[in-house]
């Protein structure tokens, strides 16, 4: 399987993307991954060494130009076709990769993904989902996390199926559970959207429902998948990353809990219902974030997730 990856993305690219990509090889000897490295020939080539045992797993592809983190992503594609970002979506686009990740331009990245490599046939809005720590040390995943803000109940349906279908494949649930993230526990709480969706999802046939969860249940044990709209699950991953930040880096608090927050260990976050695995990156992400993402991405082309969401939402459209 081959991967694309911009090497020019992320505030400590190329250097920490490099060492990403040496810390793989070394702890992934007999992976059959084969890496498509995209970026600055130039500007790469004092990190270049770290890699001389490994010439044979993987590509250099030049890319001349480089989106930064503050140009308008609609703009920036269009303007800079030989960007480390368009490249890598053009080799999706033609099958000469089987998964793209980046720690560049989120924008771009989103405007790639819909545009390029676009939407499954019958998924109304692709969506982001991100692991949020749990106390007894296994992973809640939290969908939308941020590129949709406003939502119709159909929209945290199908969030619901991605959800439970990328539990199931790539995190190893049997049988997941589903809560729709509220205000309250009981049927009919919450806003006009969750009270339009709950009923939508108790009907649903295919997934594992349990009811409303509330704030205080995001990190126990109540529900294997949380849905809700990306206004409200970036706040509260924003939140989650907060709780990290100030209780193991800046107070210096050490406990197995808490270093799961460190968005590093898992990587990225993948963009669920599109044709193409895309995973994408804090900015600010160095080696281990790279090395983790490129093994997510590794699991999703093996386990062929995409093709079974797009089986599930094929008969959404028949």
């Amino acid at each position: 399987m081959k991967i694309g990856i911009d090497i020019m993305g992320g505030d400590y690219a190329p250097a920490e993307t490099i060492k990403g990509v040496q810390l793989f090889f070394e702890q992934m000897p007999d992976s059959s991954v084969h890496l498509l490295l995209i970026g600055d020939a130039q500007a790469s080539a004092p990190y270049m060494a770290l890699l001389n045992n490994y010439h044979h797993r993987y590509t250099f592809i030049e890319a001349g130009e480089v989106i930064g983190m503050h140009e308008h992503p609609t703009k920036a594609l269009k303007e800079k076709p030989n960007s480390s970002i368009a490249i890598g979506f053009g080799l999706l686009h033609k099958g000469k990769a089987d998964a793209f990740i980046s720690a560049g331009n989120t924008g771009a990245m989103m405007v790639g993904a819909m545009y390029s490599v676009k939407a499954i046939d019958g998924i109304l809005r692709p969506t982001i989902a991100t692991p949020i720590p749990r106390v007894d040390g296994k992973f809640n995943f939290i969908l939308d996390a941020g590129i949709n803000a406003d939502c119709k109940p159909e929209y945290l349906v199908q969030f619901a199926q991605l959800g439970s279908l990328y539990a199931q494949h790539i995190l190893g649930e049997e049988n997941p559970r589903v809560g729709l993230l509220n205000i309250g526990e009981e049927e009919g709480k919450g806003n006009l959207l969750c009270q339009a969706t709950y009923p939508l999802l108790k009907e649903l046939p295919g997934i594992n429902f349990v009811g409303n969860i509330e704030g205080r249940d995001i990190f126990l044990d109540k529900a294997d998948v949380i849905v809700c709209e990306g206004f409200v699950g970036n706040v509260a991953i924003k939140m989650a990353e907060s709780i990290y930040d100030i209780f193991k880096v800046k107070k210096g608090f050490s406990d197995p809990f808490l270093d799961n927050f460190n968005f590093e260990i898992y990587g990225g976050t993948p963009i669920l219902g599109i044709n193409s695995p895309v995973i994408i990156s804090h900015g600010i992400a160095h080696a281990l974030a790279f090395r983790n993402m490129i093994e997510l991405a590794g699991k999703i082309i093996s386990s062929n997730l995409t093709g079974t969401f797009k089986e599930r939402f094929r008969q959404t459209v028949a």
